[in-house]
């Protein structure tokens, strides 16, 4: 296989990421309105927002997708970083780019000075799990919500 790229997204990658960023919603059933969509890509490309993106190159093509951001905590000083989204191409899955994208994350949001990094997933996502638990810690914690 031929060496994987991560890299932060820049304005003239929207073709590449839009794709991605649309299996992701498909994978958890769920649709956006397109202003939504392209709210989140224009927050990405803002240096002044706290919203990052990175896609995994293999071959000139975009396998990977990482969205992460940057928020404070009331049980610390520096800001946690908050691994919101995470999609392989079906392809290249199990083959490092998903951990490759997470190591991307903990170095990116190391470098910018926070003290952790935290996502969810949803309990029959098996596959990631696999990959979650090997590098990361998983604390047991129950997510709770209310759409308003």
């Amino acid at each position: 296989m031929s060496q994987i790229e991560i890299r932060q997204v820049t304005a003239d990658e929207h073709a590449a990421w839009l794709p991605l960023w649309q299996a992701y919603l498909r994978f958890y059933n769920t649709e956006l309105p397109e202003a939504v969509t392209h709210s989140t890509w224009q927050r990405m490309l803002d240096r002044n927002e706290p919203t990052h993106s990175a896609l995994a190159w293999l071959d000139g093509k975009a396998v990977g997708m990482v969205n992460f951001i940057y928020h404070r905590s009331n049980w610390s000083i520096e800001n946690s970083c908050y691994l919101q989204d995470l999609l392989v191409v079906p392809e290249t899955r199990g083959t490092g780019v998903g951990r490759k994208l997470i190591e991307f994350v903990y170095a990116t949001a190391k470098e910018d000075g926070c003290c952790k990094v935290h996502w969810l997933t949803h309990e029959t996502n098996a596959t990631a799990i696999q990959l979650y638990e090997r590098i990361a810690e998983r604390p047991g914690f129950i997510q709770f919500r209310k759409a308003l």
